[in-house]
């Protein structure tokens, strides 16, 4: 049997083929994953709270596609901060902007890396120049913004 191990975590070959469905289609209920896999709608529940109960499951969540709810513009910051230790603070005030979707604290140029969503031009002057310009320790940002999503996946298992 096929194992993969994930920071010390094991997971089988069974359990890697009911998160691959269920990667691709959430709302597939356990009856069906069990009739595609010929097991029982009972262990597929039974491994789904195993993977949960282990964290390999962070949770799940609906996607909304941006542009369709108004919001037109994504771009990615570069974040340069003051002082490293002023990171902790940073990122509790950044995750109090919605605008925020991602934050990374990375090597490099920069200390932070965002993904921002806005609805047009006007509201991502607002938000970098009124909010993220106004984060204490946050030193100076570069904005990329980005013109085509061409890929959005999460890694295969």
């Amino acid at each position: 049997m096929l194992k993969k191990e994930t920071q010390n975590l094991e997971i089988d070959n069974l359990d890697i083929q009911i998160l691959t469905q269920l990667m691709q289609d959430a709302t597939k209920p356990y009856t069906e994953i069990a009739k595609e896999l010929i097991i029982s709608g009972g262990t597929v529940h039974v491994r789904m709270k195993k993977l949960i109960d282990l964290g390999i499951i962070k949770g799940s969540h609906l996607i909304i596609d941006p542009k369709k709810a108004g919001f037109d513009i994504t771009a990615f910051l570069g974040i340069y901060l003051e002082k490293g230790s002023l990171y902790k603070d940073a990122v509790a005030q950044l995750s109090k902007i919605k605008e925020v979707v991602e934050l990374h604290y990375t090597t490099g140029s920069y200390s932070m890396f965002a993904k921002i969503t806005c609805r047009d031009t006007d509201h991502l002057r607002h938000v970098l120049n009124e909010e993220i310009q106004a984060v204490k320790g946050i030193q100076r940002t570069e904005t990329l913004i980005s013109l085509e999503e061409s890929i959005k996946r999460q890694i295969e298992l």
